[in-house]
């Protein structure tokens, strides 16, 4: 079969539900042949034997890309939509009633976000941008993650952290209690405790953690305050975004209700979880707009 690096394919076997990108292919000691795949929208990592694979053809791409971009417009309306509330809200507070006319300005709370996957991370930042996110990407491999992500928080120091890339639960490793029954859930755990035994604080510092059936339990235990996967269910690329979406836009005098965070992601409650944390969002005033800003928006 002609499958090279780079291809799209789906799994017959698993009714071709998710397409997949071909990362390297292998050789078993038995002398077959095997993919390891990402797949192209949700964060998950699999080995394929090449008789399970297929390749896409064009039409099915464009047809999947239109689904996904449907997906994506919904969500981003939700966010708009949220963000503009609170963004009433406080400017609401501010003035006081609007009893004065000051104009504000805003700070929502700055990203580092830490990938698995650069193509992943290349999405996501497009989408901060989109959303205006300020953030500062990385791609670093997930078992190079404790040792690396600690430094990079005290260079960077956000007010948020995420943690992600692909992962993938065995169930031939062990039960789903057993960390060393997944891909790299270990990696993110002991990156979280890393960052936590230097700034142990919720609220300090936010920690979105895990991928595709990651250990949730684990990772919440180490200190995350959102991460996947509590029901061990595939997540979607840019789910991590759309928690920190609302994260960074929630004022700083709010607590988020932890639905209210899950119910604007495209994979919900049995993929995404995580325990009440503050928003980060400082409105201050006044705006002035300078001489060298009204020359560029002219």
């Amino acid at each position: 079969m002609n499958i090279k690096i780079g291809d799209l394919v789906t799994r017959p076997s698993y009714q071709r539900d998710l397409l997949f990108r071909v990362i390297s292919i292998n050789q078993d000691e038995a002398g077959a042949i095997y993919a390891t795949l990402f797949g192209e929208d949700v964060r998950l990592i699999a080995d394929a034997p090449f008789s399970d694979l297929e390749v896409v053809s064009e039409q099915e791409k464009k047809k999947r890309q239109h689904e996904e971009d449907q997906r994506l417009e919904r969500s981003l309306a939700l966010i708009k939509q949220d963000y503009n509330l609170s963004r009433q809200k406080s400017e609401y507070e501010m003035t006081n009633g609007y009893s004065h006319t000051h104009d504000l300005f805003q700070l929502p709370g700055k990203v580092l976000h830490i990938d698995g996957d650069p193509n992943y991370l290349n999405k996501c930042l497009l989408l901060y941008e989109k959303i205006g996110i300020p953030v500062y990407g990385i791609h670093c491999l997930e078992k190079e993650m404790p040792e690396k992500v600690p430094q990079l928080v005290k260079e960077v120091r956000p007010d948020i952290l995420v943690l992600t890339g692909h992962d993938a639960y065995s169930k031939s490793k062990g039960r789903k209690t057993d960390l060393i029954a997944y891909r790299h859930s270990r990696y993110f755990v002991k990156t979280v405790r890393e960052i936590r035994a230097q700034m142990p604080n919720l609220d300090q510092l936010v920690i979105f953690a895990g991928a595709c059936q990651s250990h949730f339990e684990s990772l919440i235990q180490a200190g995350a305050n959102f991460a996947s996967s509590p029901s061990r269910v595939n997540i979607h690329a840019l789910d991590p975004v759309y928690i920190v979406s609302k994260i960074s836009f929630t004022p700083f005098t709010d607590y988020i209700n932890v639905w209210d965070v899950l119910r604007n992601t495209l994979t919900g409650a049995k993929g995404l979880g995580g325990v009440e944390t503050k928003g980060l969002l400082r409105t201050g005033m006044p705006y002035q707009q300078h001489d060298d800003e009204e020359e560029q928006s002219l």
